[in-house]
């Protein structure tokens, strides 16, 4: 299984003491269907590019901007494209997706892209590591059988459910937050290995709490379930793994 880590321009520097296979958070969609790219190093070599349409308009004329994506990838050695749309597939972004799949495909190139874009042949869907219900290897089956191809779009997880949790919906804690909630909580902590994930409860103001988290070791091991199962590649964001960096791209004899 191939692991990258998604750094902006500003991140490279530092994000290379631990690996070189970057998904470059350096592009977006901009007006007119072009490619925009931000403060990126003029030797930026290999990795992925990776483009966001936040804020962007519709994709009016999608062959551009895919030629513009196969240009750039060929300038730059990119080895394909990670589609990081945020927003519920519309139909200029699945004909860009599509036409890019295509193109990329000719040179040997993968397109990345959301678990709702699955279908579009030959592109790899993206599926998110984040389960708080059902299993995490039911999770994957499901999204092998419904997409083929398919990589890992690992999110750390750290949510706080209070009880009962009817909405399956939790409060997002922050590295700091939820280490001063064990801190000052000291509990009993559990690994689930339907969910992989770690888990204490709490009690505050007569309201039970269950919280959920991820640590490097349940990473990894979300990692090795899914190279099991045929996942070709894994994705981190560099923010949320900063502090583990050297876990989960460790190489023997470095250092």
């Amino acid at each position: 299984m191939q692991l990258y880590l998604a750094v902006a321009p500003t991140e490279i520097r530092e994000a290379s003491r631990f690996t070189r296979s970057f998904a470059h958070v350096a592009y977006r969609i901009g007006p007119e269907s072009t490619l925009l790219r931000r403060d990126l190093l003029l030797e930026t070599r290999g990795g992925l590019l990776s483009v966001s349409d936040r804020d962007a308009p519709a994709v009016d004329q999608p062959e551009k901007l895919a030629a513009a994506v196969e240009r750039e990838c060929g300038r730059r050695s990119y080895t394909g494209a990670v589609l990081d749309f945020e927003s519920l597939p519309t139909p200029d972004r699945r004909t860009f997706a599509a036409i890019l799949t295509a193109r990329l495909l000719r040179s040997r190139r993968s397109v990345f892209l959301p678990e709702s874009y699955g279908e579009i042949p030959g592109a790899v869907a993206l599926i998110n590591t984040a389960v708080s219900g059902g299993t995490y290897q039911e999770r994957l089956q499901e999204a092998l059988a419904r997409c083929g191809r398919a990589a890992l779009d690992v999110q750390r997880l750290s949510m706080d459910f209070p009880l009962p949790a009817q909405s399956g919906e939790g409060l997002p804690l922050t590295r700091e937050q939820l280490q001063k909630l064990i801190d000052a909580q000291t509990p009993s902590v559990f690994f689930s290995k339907e969910l992989c994930a770690r888990y204490f409860t709490y009690s505050l103001g007569g309201t039970a709490h269950f919280v959920l988290y991820d640590d490097a070791e349940t990473l990894l091991q979300k990692l090795r379930t899914g190279s099991s199962m045929g996942f070709c590649a894994a994705f981190f964001m560099y923010p949320e793994v900063t502090d583990l960096l050297e876990k989960l791209f460790f190489k023997p004899g470095r250092g």
